[in-house]
């Protein structure tokens, strides 16, 4: 399932991170990308990481450096950051942060580790894989079990801290499939275009 344009993360950013995201969020938005994330990252001195995709859910080398080509000038104006930093742009890859309400219907069925901010049957950390989300939240049917706990729980999108997929064998076939049909609507699009 494509992503809606515009559609808001859920998980964002504090500090540094979240003013640089603020920046290029508006330019990714003119190239029919969206923001994943924004690290600030002590390697190599400093780098700062952005996760974007486009609004299909791919991403490939061009897309990469059509990116990093675009918020370039723009962070050299802005200048958010204090100190020299490498600029690495990258796709969120198969076992991908979850941040949007969307990803959770897309990635129905795949197994997801995530974090709460608030305790939830007495625990803040879960995994399993996702059986059905909505407009509030999402369910997940736990592989990991204590004694005791209900072996699903559903989670409100407004407790959400962090999630990202685990990665699987079944996850990767469904990754490669999408991606394979994302590159051949592409491919479409463009014969379309090129006939007009």
């Amino acid at each position: 399932m494509p992503q809606t344009e515009n559609e808001p993360r859920l998980i964002v950013e504090t500090g540094i991170e979240l003013r640089i995201a603020e920046i290029i969020e508006p330019v990714l938005a003119t190239m029919d990308f969206q923001l994943v994330r924004v690290r600030m990252l002590n390697q190599n001195g400093a780098t700062l990481q952005i996760m974007a995709e486009r609004l299909d859910g791919s991403m490939d080398v061009e897309g990469c450096e059509a990116v990093s080509t675009a918020v370039s000038p723009v962070l050299d104006v802005e200048d958010p950051v204090d100190k020299a930093y490498h600029l690495e742009v990258s796709s969120p890859g198969i076992d991908r942060p979850m941040v949007r309400k969307s990803d959770f219907t897309r990635w129905n069925g795949h197994l997801v580790k995530c974090e709460t901010s608030i305790m939830i049957d007495n625990r803040k950390r879960f995994r399993g894989r996702i059986t059905e989300a909505d407009a509030e939240g999402f369910t997940i049917e736990r592989d990991q079990v204590a004694y005791g706990e209900a072996p699903r729980v559903t989670l409100p999108f407004s407790a959400l801290a962090e999630a990202k997929l685990i990665l699987t064998d079944d996850l990767i076939r469904d990754a490669l499939r999408a991606d394979k049909l994302a590159k051949a609507q592409a491919a479409n699009q463009n014969g379309e275009e090129d006939a007009e």
